[in-house]
């Protein structure tokens, strides 16, 4: 009979004793079970003690956890960290004199936990034990049994190597909510926040200190607020100490960015009292943890900086070289060389031990944690952009209106102005309204296109980046047309030297050749190009707090938004030829570059070159055949319907594909034998038999046609054949080396075991080509009865089922297929309805 479900089967265990195994009722409070439990070990005052789970953090369980017990756990006894029934008051050993508390602020406006005075050191034996369950330890009265007032008195009273132990126990049973709560209502933070600012041990005791102190903190019962000014100051000079043991700076590193997320008092202090340069030096370590903790800091005063001092903060970080500390690289962008700096002064030192590492390229993985702080450093960055994105251009701005001048006349050259005659006023207005028009601006005036917002003045900046550091494909075309007509066009680019015909595409250039409606506009283009930048890489929305999804190219170059507009807006060139578009497809062209640079940088791209070649890779007809390709995925998963209907079709595809298969071993291969040295120097044929009982093969030369079944010396009867090998596990290839043409037989060479007299030969093959190779498997497969699971069976059974399943539903074209068939009718009541055909008819 099963048991009830609310009664589950667990193990207590206890040192020194012989662990119970009880079946848990979840219906029965947790003092009887207690109670049952020590009564068995003889244990009094059950009380004083508390289950915990024996892995993972050793939390307690409460009447609020309970549900989490399941059969099979494994739990400890333990001393309570709180009395249910006897209070402090009941026994005056324990109710000290309260001292003051030095690590919390005295003008947080709330009430402060006081500390009490330890017992005297005759009233708790020494702790010898750091294990869950310290039930080994003997306490002369029940009240001492406290967990929580036991481990805080080893703190303030103890040896060193009892406080370290002490520590080290407290550690692991902090995170626990109910012990945590007990321990900082004794006034535990006060206690531990006493050893961090009196900083007497700098090692192991120091981080135990650290790492309780925070594990208390998690839970959120004391804010982070009413830490004073000396401890945060305190606990800054550890992490701008250059001797300090590795496992206690990323404690305070972590410590204070909790500081500075929680409270812009103190993060300004924080912020005052951590250099930068500091940072960057826990930066280049080869501590993986130290590099996240640093980096946790740096983002967090990132984030707790108003708009100005982030752009300040962030330009001089670039300055000190922080893109390359994250990613190391010797050049940028379309060819310029990175901006090198001397490395700050706290740095030689780690220079002299080879010490430094960047953190994108290290040897060890990139944590979920760091990725997501470079995720948020991006994000910050790229948020600098957001003012410009936001405001529209102003037409009476001159510096502005210089801007535009400027984008005009790197791409023309006027007529009056090259000559330096002197033209009417309309007449240079009509002239740079038409040449403003050449550029793809749908307004003679300008200012009008880029009154937008998003993009704004975005755009603008784009635009001008494009055409100064992207000269080739921006370039002076009526310099080199010097005022001929689009008809000469061609003629001109045939007299142009050879390395000029490779140049990256130039819009102005190529447009001046097209007809008018085929001209890819290009300012129109680069606006809505910026808009679509921004939203693909969420310029100016705030920072997630679990995101991940950062581009390494980014830390890869200087100006990066602007670097990967200038290959963008070269693909949006390349497209639009592509497409053959006009002007009434543009809206079409832009889908298109969307979906290439969205899937593009979905495959995170190292670099911006990497960038490039991968988009460029990704054509428009490639983007057509992967929409097709999505578009019959998700029409064959829709419906449950059509997934059991390719269910019911597959048997019977599945014997064709076997069909096919034994047809294709029965025509036979040619195969090459190879020699000892490696060489494939002689070739020999194998064959099926008609009747599917026997392999034929035998020697032939090379140039001959097909043998006949008769002229075949050898055969093998298929019901000697034992087994099938492939790859590594063929004689023929086994033990041999590991270079790139062992590699290459290895995805080739089959073979078939069989008897031969008492001992075990084999038949070997090497496949002239990979489909051979899963044809011959897959048909000396389906002879002995296995499965057939090569790659190409797969494959032939998707395109088989795909094209069954769309004649099958070629009458339902259009028709809604249901998610669930319909429901059966109820029975009728009775039956009697039947038709009696012995009853003559009247």
């Amino acid at each position: 009979m099963a048991p009830p479900r609310n009664v589950v089967k667990i193990a207590v265990q206890m040192p020194d004793a012989i662990p119970q195994l009880i079946r848990l009722d979840q219906a029965k409070p947790l003092a009887a079970v207690l109670k049952e439990v020590c009564d068995a070990w003889s244990l009094d005052h059950s009380e004083c003690y508390a289950l915990q789970f024996a892995d993972g953090h050793r939390r307690y369980i409460t009447e609020n956890n309970r549900a989490e017990i399941k059969n099979g756990s494994i739990l400890c006894l333990s001393t309570a960290p709180v009395m249910p029934f006897l209070t402090l008051h009941s026994f005056p050993a324990l109710d000290y004199a309260p001292l003051p508390p030095t690590f919390l602020s005295a003008h947080s406006g709330r009430a402060q936990p006081q500390l009490r005075s330890a017992p005297p050191s005759g009233h708790l034996s020494p702790h010898t034990s750091s294990s869950c369950c310290p039930a080994s330890l003997t306490f002369p009265t029940p009240a001492q049994d406290l967990e929580a007032e036991r481990l805080l008195h080893g703190l303030q009273n103890g040896s060193r190597e009892r406080r370290r132990e002490t520590l080290h126990h407290l550690v692991l049973l902090a995170p626990d909510v109910t012990f945590a709560q007990e321990v900082i209502s004794r006034d535990g933070l006060q206690r531990l926040g006493t050893i961090i600012e009196d900083g007497d041990d700098l090692g192991e005791v120091l981080t135990l200190a650290l790492r309780a102190f925070l594990e208390l903190m998690e839970h959120g019962m004391v804010s982070w607020e009413t830490l004073s000014i000396p401890f945060v100051r305190k606990v800054v000079g550890y992490v701008n100490m250059n001797l300090m043991d590795a496992s206690v700076q990323p404690l305070a590193l972590r410590l204070l960015e909790s500081v500075t997320l929680s409270s812009p008092a103190l993060g300004q202090l924080v912020k005052s009292e951590v250099p930068l340069d500091r940072l960057l030096v826990h930066l280049q370590v080869m501590n993986q943890q130290l590099q996240t903790k640093a980096m946790a800091l740096l983002t967090a005063l990132l984030q707790g900086a108003s708009p100005t001092e982030r752009k300040h903060m962030l330009d001089y970080l670039w300055q000190r070289n922080l893109r390359q500390f994250i990613y190391k690289v010797g050049r940028t962008g379309l060819g310029r060389p990175l901006p090198t700096f001397p490395p700050p002064v706290s740095l030689h030192s780690h220079l002299r031990t080879g010490r430094l590492q960047n953190i994108i390229h290290s040897a060890t993985p990139l944590g979920d944690e760091m990725a997501h702080h470079l995720y948020v450093l991006q994000a910050l960055t790229l948020g600098l952009l957001e003012p410009r994105m936001r405001t529209p251009l102003d037409p009476y701005s001159q510096e502005q209106r210089e801007q535009l001048q400027a984008l005009r006349q790197a791409a023309f050259q006027s007529e009056g102005e090259s000559l330096g005659s002197g033209l009417s006023a309309d007449r240079r207005r009509s002239l740079c309204a038409r040449e403003f028009r050449k550029l793809g601006f749908s307004n003679s005036n300008p200012a009008q296109d880029l009154e937008r917002v998003p993009p704004g003045l975005l755009a603008l900046d784009n635009m001008l980046y494009f055409s100064r550091h992207a000269p080739s494909a921006y370039s002076r075309v009526s310099t080199w047309l010097g005022g001929v007509g689009d008809g000469r066009v061609p003629q001109i680019l045939a007299l142009l030297p050879s390395h000029l015909l490779f140049l990256p595409p130039q819009f102005v250039l190529e447009n001046s050749s097209r007809e008018d409606k085929h001209e890819c506009p290009f300012a129109r283009s680069s606006i809505q190009l910026t808009v679509l930048l921004c939203e693909l890489l969420r310029v100016g929305e705030p920072c997630s707090e679990t995101a991940q999804d950062f581009s390494p190219m980014f830390f890869g170059q200087d100006q990066s938004f602007h670097e990967l507009f200038c290959v963008s807006i070269q693909l949006l060139n390349k497209t639009w030829k592509e497409m053959r578009a006009t002007q009434e497809d543009f809206d079409k062209v832009m889908q298109v570059v969307r979906e290439q640079l969205a899937r593009t940088l979905a495959l995170k791209p190292s670099s911006l070159e990497l960038f490039r070649t991968k988009v460029n890779a990704l054509p428009y007809g490639e983007v057509l055949r992967l929409r097709q390709t999505e578009r019959l995925h998700q029409e064959g998963t829709l419906a449950p319907p059509i997934l059991e209907l390719r269910e019911k079709l597959k048997p019977e595809l599945m014997g064709l594909i076997r069909q096919q298969r034994l047809l294709r071993l029965c025509e036979g291969t040619l195969f090459r034998k190879i020699s000892s040295r490696r060489r494939q120097d002689k070739l020999w044929f194998c064959c099926l038999s008609p009747n599917h009982k026997v392999l034929q093969y035998g020697d032939m030369e090379e140039g001959a046609s097909p043998p006949t079944l008769d002229s075949l010396p050898e055969q093998l009867p298929v019901a000697d054949i034992k087994a099938l090998l492939t790859g590594k596990d063929c004689p023929h290839v086994r033990e041999k080396g590991s270079g790139k043409q062992n590699k290459d037989l290895y995805e080739l060479a089959f073979s078939v075991s069989y008897d031969h007299g008492e001992a075990e030969a084999y038949l070997n093959f090497i496949a002239p080509s990979k489909r051979e190779f899963h044809l011959w498997t897959d048909g000396l497969s389906a002879l002995l009865g296995s499965p057939m699971g090569s790659e190409q069976t797969r494959l032939d059974l998707e395109q088989l089922l795909t094209m069954e399943t769309k004649l099958r539903l070629l009458e339902l074209e259009n028709v809604p297929i249901p998610e669930q068939p319909p429901p059966i009718p109820p029975p009728p009541t009775n039956f009697n309805f039947c038709y009696d055909c012995s009853i003559a008819e009247p």
